[in-house]
């Protein structure tokens, strides 16, 4: 039995791409969120960063809004 279709044009690719951008869009705004929290819990700016940095987390201010 031999398949003769073409696996760039088939839906499955389609939808792994499309959950891909869903879970790297929900990752991003986990970890703005955490950021946030990090940011209001924080002594001062050095102790901010700090925490920021043992979690691996960016305070980048090029992200998504929050809504």
């Amino acid at each position: 039995m031999s398949w003769t279709g073409n696996p760039s044009t088939t839906d499955a690719g389609g939808r792994f791409a499309a959950a891909q951008v869903a879970n790297a869009e929900s990752n991003d705004l986990q970890n703005m969120r955490a950021a946030r929290v990090v940011a209001g819990r924080s002594a001062d700016a050095a102790d901010c960063a700090e925490m920021l940095a043992m979690l691996g987390l960016d305070a980048g201010v090029d992200r998504m809004p929050v809504g």
